[in-house]
């Protein structure tokens, strides 16, 4: 067991944004549509605990959907090459 076994982070992806007063908000039921500013090939923001650290496409693999990273927008400077990590 190494010391990162038991550290979890909240991933998320930003598909695109909207604005809308409350009061729409709470009328929407069921079936409710909300359009965002973004076009199905747009990239999308993928955030570590709210952070912004990459950007990528969206991948449809059979019935899932995924995220295939098209760039890291954060790398810390401790951070070594991918081809110099060990795997444990």
């Amino acid at each position: 067991m190494t010391p990162f076994d038991n550290i979890s982070i909240d991933i998320s992806v930003q598909l695109g944004t909207t604005l809308i007063p409350i009061h729409q908000l709470l009328r929407m039921g069921r079936g409710a549509v909300i359009e965002l500013d973004a076009t199905e090939h747009e990239e999308v923001q993928i955030l570590a605990n709210n952070v912004p650290v990459a950007t990528g496409q969206v991948v449809l693999k059979g019935d899932r959907i995924g995220v295939s990273i098209t760039e890291v927008l954060f790398r810390s400077p401790t951070m070594r090459p991918k081809e110099t990590v060990r795997r444990l």
